[in-house]
């Protein structure tokens, strides 16, 4: 229930105060007589209940009528929303170099992997709405999650990917490819692959060049992203016990990933530590936002009459009583 005029219920403050006024000028009123015994020889309940039920029969009128010209309404609202879906496959480079320590988490180092999981998963939560499906890469790709609106069970399958899963040569054809591929028969109005890797490919089956060239005749919009420094890090290279046994470096082919972007109509984004890695997904967020109709319908049925009717049932009672059982003397 709502109230088209509900400023109106602030007149509902007044009504403690005149039956607070009624209540002394009642006390002030009467007659003076010498002594009251004859009066109390034929006092009756009316007499005694009478001028306080005439008090409360006019309150509850004028509350009545108040709450009657604010007019409470009953009624049912109905939304339906509209959205043209989009589907969303997020590549993600898993090769050895991700282990690189030059981004910062909570102010402390971390690699690239820990990073680039945390912002993926803020930007699954950001599209509630949306199909979205994981593919990572090193010498090859595999799917970690086909296309899903379950976003939980997607999160989980985020938290399983370490590097490791797949040997550590960087194959972008490979993931892009991949990640087309679980694009190419959607039905969905727009088509959309996140690739993210932070090294040059070198290992070009397909080459990238080429995925790309299918991802735009599938109709697929590919945004790139070169993660990592300006600089050169060495990445750490461990036996399976995790004894270190030496250093390698990650070169980025941004010409490359650029490429990749512009065949397909999208756009390349370079992410040198977590504020611009943070921002990146951001953008990509904002650009590929989802068309949102929504269509209201609203039924109100007005409610003043079973506030008013009664209101002028007591305001008639009052006065009924008032000038017959009730009757005093002038």
């Amino acid at each position: 229930m709502k109230f088209h005029d509900p400023w109106l219920l602030t007149l509902l403050l007044l009504v403690p105060v005149w039956l607070w006024r009624q209540r002394r000028l009642a006390r002030r009123g009467g007659l003076q007589f010498s002594s009251v015994l004859p009066a109390q020889a034929v006092e009756s309940v009316w007499s005694r209940i009478g001028p306080g039920l005439l008090t409360l029969l006019r309150g509850a009128a004028l509350a009545l009528v108040i709450v009657a010209l604010a007019r409470p309404q009953l009624g049912r609202s109905e939304s339906r929303v509209k959205t043209e879906g989009i589907d969303i496959v997020l590549v993600v480079d898993i090769s050895g170099s991700m282990q690189a320590m030059d981004y910062e988490k909570y102010g402390q180092r971390a690699s690239r992997i820990s990073v680039v999981k945390d912002v993926v998963r803020d930007f699954i939560r950001a599209r509630p709405n949306d199909r979205i499906g994981l593919v990572v890469f090193g010498t090859h790709a595999y799917v970690a999650s086909p296309l899903t609106l379950d976003h939980d069970w997607l999160d989980r399958n985020l938290d399983r990917v370490k590097i490791g899963l797949v040997e550590g040569n960087t194959a972008i054809g490979a993931g892009l490819g991949t990640g087309v591929n679980r694009l190419r028969d959607t039905k969905a109005k727009s088509k959309v692959v996140v690739l993210l890797t932070d090294g040059g490919e070198n290992v070009p089956n397909p080459p990238a060049r080429e995925a790309a060239k299918a991802a735009k005749e599938f109709g697929v919009r590919v945004y790139t992203i070169g993660a990592g420094s300006n600089t050169q890090q060495p990445v750490p290279v461990a036996d399976e016990q995790g004894r270190v046994l030496g250093y390698i470096t990650a070169d980025l082919d941004e010409d490359l990933l650029k490429d990749v972007a512009a065949t397909t109509g999208g756009q390349y984004f370079r992410a040198a530590d977590t504020a611009a890695m943070k921002n990146t997904y951001a953008q990509i967020d904002k650009l590929e936002k989802h068309a949102i109709e929504t269509v209201k319908f609203e039924e109100w049925t007005e409610l003043f009459h079973w506030f008013l009717l009664p209101g002028l049932g007591c305001l008639m009672l009052a006065i009924l009583l008032e000038n017959t059982r009730l009757r005093r003397l002038p």
